[in-house]
């Protein structure tokens, strides 16, 4: 298991539910193909599944 994921934003947010922008946001992600890199834990995973329909994710 990897201990960080790259999350990168590739829909935009626009016209999205504000739960799943807040979530975006706290994420780090607030511009369009914008790349994050975060721990691999509970909290991410769950924040990422939320708004998979807008994320990338790839283990590193």
């Amino acid at each position: 298991m990897a201990d960080k994921v790259r999350v990168t934003l590739v829909k935009s947010p626009i016209g999205a539910i504000p739960k799943h922008k807040k979530t975006l946001e706290a994420l780090g992600l607030r511009k369009m193909h914008k790349t994050v890199e975060l721990p691999n834990n509970a909290a991410t995973k769950g924040m990422t599944d939320q708004v998979r329909h807008l994320v990338k994710v790839e283990e590193i």
